[in-house]
């Protein structure tokens, strides 16, 4: 079966072009600046009179829940990354328009998170429910000469209200829009194209009018085509004729020979559509990029793109993915959206719902395609989340909104309803779509998959008994595939599975160990500090998996005609759903990215490059720096690289060449390298010829600092924006791989910290407002924001520097760096004074000259001083319990001593107390009560083994006090006696029952008088 369309898509935006913006009396004001913004319910603070003056003030994007950051007790729980919610209030005073009382005023919020109330100047207009969809109100019958308020109140007081982070508040653009009484509706340009025989493309755009005080004059429409250099292509001219609902106007053009757009070449033309009246004068008049493709949907051959067969690279991303949480600025998107288009990425799923406009506007420009999602579930998934307080009375203006909005946009090639939710809905939600827009098919995320026009499947589509199935009868997508975990700079050499392996119902591929045992042996604590078994880091050897590794997907994919393409899970890790998947506090986000969350790239980003992209490259894994391993260890080390082959060398010395495979286990070039200090290099070759090299080289102790301006796809001059990479280096300038000392910062000149962020999945320190983070893995970013002056700016970054446990030196240094983010270079003169005796440093102490030594136990504090004044106050300790957790290399690093499952003191619970013995942590009822579990299911529906650990309390107690409910459902086979076998004093229960695919409520009830404790549930 094929499904094809034949389109072209567009997008609006307000820029001018050939004088059209010096012609327009639209006007369109940012408002970004001045807001006063209070995190509280202040009732009150609606009323245009009340004085927010003591409030802070704020500029757009703003998300308090980052700002504020996390603390264990966070309201979004583990699954919003330990984040808070709660209510807040904006104010925003403005002039009213000129000739306001003439004129249609519109205030427009492009995202606003969420259960957002607005008034004018004390005049209520209204509430929006969901957090991810533009909305928009008109203020003209309310404005008043001179000062007027806007008051906003974001209720996000119900929480968990999604099932990662959330921003909360206004952490998108807001505009006020001036346009004439007679005016182009919002959203109310729709673009589309159909291709002639011979080759030329007919235009077609749908133009919805408005007029309020003008219908009867003599009114036309006049619509233009121009191309990329400003050409005018064509033009033409139509009456405007009103009717009660105001006036459609279709215009049909033709464009000879046009330019495609595609990801490779994203050609973009402008449409401009203006409204004149009988002398020429425009009334309003509406700016319109819009690329030509056409796409195609084809069961046995996928996806097509301008009649050429094309996979779908594509990532799984969330909007807050990444390292600002949701307050993303345009320059920052365009950062985050390089990276991934670096790596080979030509898709974005965007996973759970629709992004603001700006995101649609740079994958347009940047030829990437979107799978454009809506929701995350038709019902209640998260405890409060839009599913339960609004979906069934909202969802169909938001889809309307959504829809028009989004379907001009040529970088989107097909809707996503939801993901992993269900309902009898799904058909009315198909058929709306296609009603607001003919021209794109629709997916979902597994969810009544059978329903969509396009097949798409999550999680189970890695399994091995859906490959192996007969094909559907619809275009198939794998819409979150694969699943596999990594955390930059870490490594293991025996293979994880969060499931453990298991091949009797044919779901896992096989994936052997590297090694005989493991060699790698730190973690970042010691398991005695552990929660339970999650709380681990994940292997970057593509070795640490659900189901599937990254190289076996890449491979299925590519080789098979009917796969579309896939979304892996996913680009950016992400704060949030720490506990599902990683065991809860102190781990705050999910590590499945290719890029970490503060951007840095991870080994897997790589591997994708290798096999997504053209530019010769070459990556080598692991670090070459292993202070705690025996010399002579067999390190397995791969090369990643698209080059025909690659030779590596070890101290100079050959150790042969190897050929990238097409098969999944061959793809890495590979090695097994006895591990000696020196320097690795390989070398890529193509048809002969040496073309590209990178190395590894064993570091020294930490003792500089390099500051690094990450300006490729962002820039302090142009954007106002710069990303400022700081590595911790040896004495001669090498990046030492575990380095996690304190970075001290200080700005000079009009700028602020946005972020300090390292990716370090457990590092629970405020990241917004502060001047210090650690270091993780050698290097962090500082986000920073500049002003708009042209005032110079200095960034300027010390630390304390040296190993934290003294592990193979006792000797410290102290570095300062300083960059020049806008202005010209100067000379800067330092001093540094420290102390080691615990004393504050002043300029009467030790003056640093060079490294020193000191004791286990130290503490180490020095200050910066640049013309006689302190810039930076540092502080450092070296002891043997801090930092990185290193085992000698006869200490077993596994988690076999902890029972596997979802700990009971960590699910929603009442009526029971939690208790602690022998380092146990558990949950005694002792009344009526109920402990609620989480448990996604990303495969198909199936029978599972629930296992429950318990205790009866009463020598002749049983299970008849628990009832077991599962998606509503009372499960009576629950009522059963505790086996008398049981695992470290825990009695066990067995339950097989079936889970549904996607969201699994699973609740134990206690009855009044009930006496039982229960330690966890494990779900195999």
């Amino acid at each position: 079966m094929i499904f094809k369309k034949n389109i072209l898509f567009v997008f609006l935006t307000f820029l001018g072009i050939n004088g059209f913006a010096q012609q327009n009396p639209r006007k369109v004001t940012l408002l970004e600046q001045n807001w006063k913004f209070v995190n509280e319910d202040i009732p009150e603070a609606k009323m245009a009179e009340y004085d927010a003056s003591k409030w802070r003030t704020v500029s757009l994007p703003h998300d308090w829940a980052f700002e504020n950051g996390i603390t264990k007790n966070g309201s979004q729980s583990d699954g919003g990354g330990y984040y808070g919610g709660g209510i807040g209030w904006y104010r925003y005073q403005f002039e009213a328009p000129k000739n306001f009382d003439s004129q249609l005023t519109t205030i427009e919020f492009d995202g606003v998170y969420m259960n957002s109330e607005v008034w004018i100047n004390g005049r209520y207009l209204g509430k929006r429910p969901y957090g991810y969809i533009s909305f928009r109100y008109e203020l003209s019958k309310y404005l008043k000469t001179g000062k007027n308020v806007i008051a906003l109140r974001v209720d996000n007081s119900k929480e968990p209200s999604a099932r990662w982070y959330h921003a909360c508040g206004i952490y998108a653009p807001v505009y006020l829009i001036s346009t004439s009484t007679t005016f182009i509706e919002p959203n109310g340009v729709h673009v589309t194209t159909q291709r002639k025989k011979d080759k030329s493309e007919t235009v077609r755009v749908k133009t919805s009018i408005k007029s309020y005080k003008n219908a009867n004059q003599n009114l036309v429409l006049e619509t233009s085509i121009i191309d990329a250099s400003g050409k005018l292509v064509i033009k033409k001219e139509q009456p405007i004729i009103f009717n009660a609902e105001g006036s459609k106007i279709i215009t049909n053009v033709n464009i000879q020979a046009p330019k495609l757009w595609d990801p490779k070449s994203p050609y973009l033309y402008h449409v401009t559509s203006e409204i004149k009246n009988n002398n020429k004068v425009v009334i309003d008049a509406i700016n319109t990029k819009f690329g030509v493709r056409t796409i195609k949907w084809d069961t046995k051959t996928g996806f097509w793109l301008n009649g050429k067969q094309t996979k779908l690279l594509g990532v799984c991303e969330h909007y807050e993915g990444g390292p600002i949480g949701g307050a993303w600025t345009e320059p920052l998107l365009r950062w985050k959206l390089g990276l991934l288009k670096e790596m080979g990425v030509n898709a974005i799923r965007t996973a759970h719902n629709p992004t603001p406009p700006m995101f649609y506007n740079l994958c347009d420009e940047m030829g990437i395609m979107v799978m454009d999602e809506i929701f995350d579930g038709w019902s209640k998934k998260a405890p409060e989340d839009y599913g339960k307080q609004a979906f069934s009375d909202w969802w169909r203006k938001d889809i309307q909104e959504w829809i028009t909005r989004d379907r001009n946009h040529p970088s989107v090639i097909i809707y996503s309803l939801g993901n992993e939710t269900r309902g009898n809905i799904a058909k009315e939600l198909v058929a709306y779509c296609h009603q607001l827009d003919s021209t794109r098919l629709v997916t979902s995320g597994h969810s009544e998959s059978e329903e969509m026009d396009v097949y798409g499947v999550n999680g189970n589509s890695e399994k091995m008994d859906f490959l192996i199935k007969p094909r559907l009868n619809i275009p198939f997508i794998a819409t979150e595939a694969p699943h596999t975990w990594q955390t930059r700079g870490y490594y293991r050499s025996l293979t994880w599975f969060r499931d453990e392996y298991k091949n009797d119902g044919l779901t896992s591929f096989p994936l052997p160990d590297l090694t005989d045992k493991e060699i790698f042996t730190y973690e970042w604590a010691p398991q005695t500090s552990w929660s339970n078994y999650k709380q681990h880091f994940n292997s970057s050897y593509d070795n640490a998996t659900v189901r599937i590794s990254a190289r076996k997907g890449w491979e299925v994919l590519r080789d098979s005609a009917w796969y579309s393409g896939s979304f892996r899970w996913t680009g950016f890790d992400y704060f949030g759903e720490a506990g599902y998947v990683h065991g809860g506090w102190p781990f705050r986000l999910f590590m499945s990215g290719a890029l970490d969350v503060a951007g840095f790239k991870k080994d897997l980003f790589y591997f994708y490059q290798s096999q997504w992209t053209k530019k010769p490259m070459v990556h080598i894994l692991p670090s070459w720096t292993h202070p705690k391993m025996e010399i002579g260890t067999k390190i397995p080390v791969w090369v990643y690289s698209n080059c025909d082959e690659v030779e590596l060398f070890l101290n100079g010395k050959s150790l042969g060449k190897d050929k990238p495979g097409k098969k999944w286990n061959e793809m890495q070039c590979e090695w097994l390298v006895p591990y000696e200090k020196g320097t690795l290099i390989a070398v890529g070759y193509l048809n002969g010829r040496k073309v590209v090299e990178t190395s590894q080289v064993t570091a020294g102790t930490p003792a500089t600092l390099s500051l690094t301006l990450d300006d490729k796809y962002v820039s302090p001059k142009k954007d106002n924006i710069a990303v400022v990479t700081v590595s911790i280096n040896d004495d001669k300038g090498i990046c030492y791989p575990y380095g996690e000392n304190k970075l001290f910062y200080n700005i000079q000149g009009p700028a602020r910290f946005l972020t300090l962020e390292n990716g370090d999945p457990v590092d629970t320190t405020a990241k917004f407002g502060v001047f210090e983070n650690k270091g993780f893995m050698g290097l962090s970013n500082a986000f920073i924001k500049l002003d708009r002056s042209d005032q110079p700016v200095t960034l300027t970054t010390g630390a304390i520097l040296g190993e934290k446990q003294l592990m193979t030196s006792n000797k410290i240094a102290i570095d300062v760096k300083s960059l020049v983010l806008r202005g010209k270079p100067t000379v800067n003169s330092f001093k540094v004074y420290y102390t080691i005796d615990g004393s504050s440093p002043t300029p009467q102490s030790t003056l640093y000259t060079r490294t020193f030594e000191i004791k286990l136990g130290t503490t180490v504090k020095a200050i910066v001083v640049k013309d006689s004044k302190v810039i930076l106050n540092m502080q450092e300790n070296f002891d043997g319990n801090l930092g990185l957790y290193w085992l000698d290399n006869t200490a077993k690093s596994s988690n076999g001593s902890f029972i596997k499952g979802m700990k009971a003191i960590n699910a929603e619970y009442k009526g029971a107390q939690k208790v602690t013995i022998n380092n146990q942590s558990s949950l005694r009822f002792d009344k009526e009560g109920y402990i609620r579990w989480y448990q996604e299911n990303d495969g198909s529906e199936g029978m599972f083994d629930l296992v429950f650990y318990l205790e009866s309390i009463n020598d002749n107690d049983n299970t008849n006090c628990l009832s077991l409910i599962i998606n509503n459902t009372k499960v009576d086979q629950f009522n059963a006696k505790i086996n008398e076998s049981g695992v470290d004093g825990w009695k066990v229960i067995i339950i097989k029952h079936k889970l549904q695919a996607g969201a699994n409520d699973i609740i134990l009830q206690s009855k009044s008088g009930c006496n039982a404790g229960v330690y966890l549930l494990n779900v195999n």
